[in-house]
């Protein structure tokens, strides 16, 4: 037990410090802590035959001296003797208190034994193994596998051998001669892989990794990043500046020493190191550091704002605003733990940003190229530089920041170090701590080995803050330790630089950082998984009522709740209500991420759901969810499954979904829409009426207003998407599959509403919606204003490239062709069909393409090309569907009005006659002015003149009744002519 006064240890039981005579707080039952340690066995041979041949009281007193001398050569080393088995000895290097060089002195203790045993007479053989355990603070019994694994290697050793598993050799391979051993364990499945020690050199040191530390040197790299600065303000464009380099090796530190001296507006955020999901957490950082002209961006990237990926395009634009009034730095920290839809904003601003000079700064360890192995690849406007340890001298400097040691003592750090700061700063501040340097083996030991000397309150400390994250904040910690006092123990840490002050996620927070993300690790991993789960779970309620307006709230309450489950069920103790409450929040979290139109965090966090939550209505929901996800992801072998699950089902409504959604794909496919589809949407109505279900009545109305659609019924659409709508709304989902969709609009375009029930059917959305802005664009058509709609939807077409969505790229692409043709814009209309024509063959669109095809003919045919708009008609006429009827309208009066310029009159009328039949079996005005127009013409180059007089008074009425004002003053010039 420490005392609290002067830090001096004494045992337990004392009530006062034997050193200040301070009183000692009450003693408690040892708590439990997870630990690496190093675990060596011993055992006699022949000790039977020595028994039968030797008299007893020579025995006893050969086995004392056996006992003794292996316990004092292990015990000089600074293992605990755990027990002596008869013949056997068990020692842990680790407990109570881990040093971070265990395994080497293990090692050098096992092969003193080796050589002390002959010596009296005797033989034996040993095993050594490092690896995990359980053990009780302050005793010297330890359980887990590691132990079992080194009695096993203890037993197919020879005598006069050591045997040393694969991590013990992995951490003392520098000090040691080995050849290697197949181990064939009893209840291992595989052999063992085991090192028989040959030599060992007991002057080496343990091997050390890298790690974090201040910055020393790095004049080259620093000139690199000011370089990179200094040529975005010259080009006045976007630079991506990507650090890597192992954890401790100084990366943050040069970045900030960079930023010290540059006359910049900076911003910084950072990648979160755990969840499926966080995604836009460093976007939302840095939009709080612009201020409230941000805020707006801030809505579009909390809610996703209308589109899928418009985040990265608000991002971009709101960043080259800023960088317009003074050079802009964007910082990002720990990208190797960005989401792959941030790491697709960052390149999506590095890409497309022009005029204006960004630096984006991404920090990151090498692990970042395993996920993104062509990170920046092919990027003219990047800089991607590895951080590489420092020379011995550089070392040497940086000791000394830290304060003076003796000679001998920067030697020993310097040979372990190897270059790396994080090395030097912890080993350091174990010198001013404690007063003596034990050389760490690995980054764990060293900082298991400063947890474990800390005292037990600031342990704890350390400890709840880990189970939070990197980034903790006080009132978490002072709710995970009641009713223990925290304040004085967060002093203390930051003193001893583990932890330091950092602005908080939560308002009203104090909020501390570990120094380096590793020492988080270490403190969590010590653990037990019964205390994690109480802790994961404490922390999950703490989190929810101190954090409700925490964007992310449902995915981080929800990452702890299904840590706390994992680790009840890896205890063979499951908590199915905990992990159903974690997989409610999951799958409420994906459903917010998908729509904010982040598709893959949406899939990952709703897929994490379906799997926490146990069969029944919520599970049902989440996987419903799930699964309109993956078709409009269209992940097709995950696809298939859930297919394949909902088909199995026992649940008529789940297998109706399956059967809904399957006829989606095969109408999409090109599959002839026929009566089986209807009989489909009776069958389906009939089922979820049945139950009230809302949500299964959804899905049913999207496809029929689907089917309507296809079949030019834009009142039925209508109908069918309104149903569709106050469904969804009654069963409190989220619209996961219409979205942007045509059928959202379309009908608003075309079919039969005049231009003020147009406007009040879209008056709910946001000015800058898509829909909104694709109908605002065909009232300017109606309107006869062309440069205004022909301004707006290049202005759409140019949004929806850089949003990278080809799919609601065509809409706008087709109005302005459309547009430039009714302008007299011809040339302009040309290349804009042609490169109209090009997409749709490009997403397989054949529906679209056919009327497009058509539309063409009808450019080709004021240009006076005859044939080859007789060739674009026909040829969209048999591309279509034979229920699209717009292409029948259509491509029929087009025919016409060339026959009648041709001077065939016959097929001219018969032509003109179908083509109004085939509009009038459409709701939509422009194919009944149309097709009016087209018969006008036909009787007019026919001589008939009463008979076109009357043709285009009835198309005359129909473009004033909806509002064509251009359309309608082009057919009373006609009727003035005539």
């Amino acid at each position: 037990m420490r005392c609290p006064s002067c830090g001096q240890e004494s045992p337990a039981g004392f009530r006062f410090c034997g050193s200040c005579g301070a009183a000692l707080p009450e003693s408690e039952a040892p708590r439990e802590v997870r630990k690496t340690v190093t675990v060596v066995f011993c055992d006699l041979t022949d000790s039977t035959t020595l028994g039968d041949t030797t008299d007893p009281e020579a025995v006893r007193g050969t086995m004392r001296s056996y006992y003794d001398e292996m316990r004092r050569i292990l015990e000089r080393h600074g293992g605990t003797v755990e027990k002596f088995i008869g013949d056997a000895v068990m020692a842990v290097f680790g407990v109570p208190v881990s040093h971070e060089d265990d395994a080497l002195r293990a090692v050098r203790a096992a092969w003193e034994m080796r050589a002390a045993i002959p010596g009296l007479g005797l033989a034996a053989r040993i095993g050594v193994n490092t690896g995990r355990v359980v053990a009780g603070e302050g005793d010297t019994l330890v359980t887990g596998d590691a132990v079992n694994v080194a009695a096993r290697l203890e037993q197919a050793a020879e005598a006069g051998d050591v045997l040393i598993g694969a991590e013990t050799r992995r951490l003392v391979r520098d000090a040691v001669r080995v050849e290697a051993v197949d181990v064939v364990a009893k209840g291992k499945a595989e052999p063992v892989q085991a090192f028989r020690l040959l030599d060992l050199d007991l002057e080496a040191e343990a091997i050390a990794r890298r790690f974090e530390t201040p910055l020393v040197g790095r004049s080259a790299e620093v000139q690199q990043l000011r370089h990179a600065f200094e040529r975005t303000i010259r080009e006045q464009r976007c630079h991506l500046f990507t650090l890597l380099g192992s954890a401790g090796v100084g990366k943050s530190r040069l970045v900030a020493e960079v930023l010290a001296s540059i006359d910049a507006t900076v911003l910084e955020g950072r990648c979160l190191d755990y969840g499926d999901g966080i995604t836009f957490w460093p976007i939302v950082s840095i939009l709080k550091q612009i201020g409230e002209r941000a805020n707006a961006a801030l809505g579009v990237v909390v809610s996703g704002g209308t589109l899928p990926n418009e985040v990265p395009w608000t991002v971009r634009t709101l960043l080259e605003e800023v960088a317009s009034e003074r050079p802009l730095i964007v910082v990002f920290d720990d990208v190797q733990w960005g989401e792959d839809t941030f790491l697709d904003l960052v390149d999506h601003v590095a890409d497309l940003s022009r005029g204006a000079p960004i630096l984006l700064v991404c920090i990151a360890r090498p692990d970042l190229l395993e996920k993104r192995p062509g990170w920046a690849g092919g990027k003219l406007n990047a800089t991607t530089i590895l951080l590489e340890p420092l020379t011995a001298d550089e070392c040497s400097e940086l000791i000394s920041v830290h304060g003076d040691v003796a000679d001998d003592v920067r030697a020993r750090i310097l040979t372990a170090a190897d270059g790396n700061p994080l090395f030097v700063e912890e080993i350091v501040a174990l010198v001013h701590e404690f007063g003596d340097v034990r050389i760490p083996s690995t980054v764990h030991a060293l900082l298991q080995a400063r947890i474990d000397q800390l005292a037990g309150d600031e342990r704890a400390v350390v400890e709840r803050g880990a189970v939070e994250g990197e980034v903790f904040h006080r009132g978490a910690v002072a709710e995970l330790s009641r009713p223990h006092e925290v304040d004085p123990q967060l002093v203390g840490l930051v003193r001893k630089e583990l932890i330091r002050p950092t602005p908080p996620t939560l308002a009203g927070e104090q909020a501390y950082r570990f120094r380096h993300l590793l020492v988080r690790d270490a403190a969590y991993d010590a653990l037990p998984k019964a205390t994690r789960a109480e802790l994961h779970e404490r922390f999950a309620d703490w989190l929810a009522e101190h954090a409700r307006d925490l964007i992310e709230l449902d995915e981080v309450v929800g990452y702890h709740l299904e840590q706390a489950a994992g680790y009840h069920r890896e205890l063979g103790e499951p908590r199915e209500e905990l992990a159903a409450e974690a997989g409610e929040r999951l799958a409420a979290a994906g459903r917010r991420a998908a729509e904010r139109g982040d598709l893959p965090a949406a899939l990952k966090l709703v897929g994490r759901g379906v799997s926490l939550l146990p069969h029944g209505p919520a599970r049902d929901a989440a996987f419903l969810d799930r699964f309109a996800l993956l078709m409009r992801a269209r992940l097709d072998d995950d696809l298939q499954a859930a297919f394949d699950e909902l088909a199995r089902s026992e649940d008529e409504h789940l297998r109706m979904h399956g059967r809904l959604a399957r006829a989606h794909l095969e109408i999409e496919a090109g599959k002839p829409v026929d009566e089986a589809d209807d009989r489909l949407v009776l069958e389906a109505t009939e089922l979820f009426e049945r139950d009230g279900d809302d949500r299964g009545l959804a899905a049913t109305a999207f496809l029929k207003a689907s089917l309507s659609w296809l079949r030019s019924n834009a009142a039925g659409t209508v109908e069918a998407m309104d149903a569709y709508e106050a469904h969804n709304a009654n069963a409190g989902t989220i619209d996961l599959g219409a979205t942007g969709n045509f059928l959202g609009f379309g009908p608003f375009v075309w079919g039969p509403f005049t231009i003020d029930e147009v406007r009040r059917r879209i008056a709910h959305l946001p000015p800058d919606a898509y829909p909104r802005l694709i109908v605002e664009n065909v009232v300017a058509q109606r309107e006869g204003r062309y440069d205004d709609a022909v301004a707006g939807a290049e202005r759409l077409v140019e949004i929806m490239s850089e949003l990278g969505l080809p799919a609601l790229v065509v809409a706008p692409m087709n109005a302005r062709a459309e547009l430039l043709r009714d302008a007299g814009r011809h040339d302009e209309a040309l290349t804009a069909y042609e490169e109209l024509i090009g997409m749709h063959e490009q997403l397989g669109q054949s529906s679209y393409l056919s009327t497009c095809l058509i539309e063409y003919g009808e450019l080709r045919y004021l240009r006076g090309e005859l044939e080859e708009a007789e060739r674009l008609a026909i040829e969209g006429e048999t591309l279509g569907d034979p229920q699209d009827l717009i292409n029948f309208s259509r491509g029929r009066r087009l025919r016409a009005l060339i026959a009648a310029d041709r001077g065939d009159d016959e097929s001219a009328m018969a032509l003109a006659k179908d083509a109004l039949d085939y509009a009038f079996r459409t709701d939509f005005p422009s194919e009944h002015g149309g097709a009016h127009e087209a018969l006008g013409h036909v009787h007019r180059r026919a001589g008939r003149t009463a008979e076109a007089r009357a043709a285009y008074e009835e198309a005359a009425a129909i473009w004033r009744r909806y509002g064509w004002t251009a359309a309608t003053a082009r057919v009373d010039g006609l009727l003035v002519e005539l």
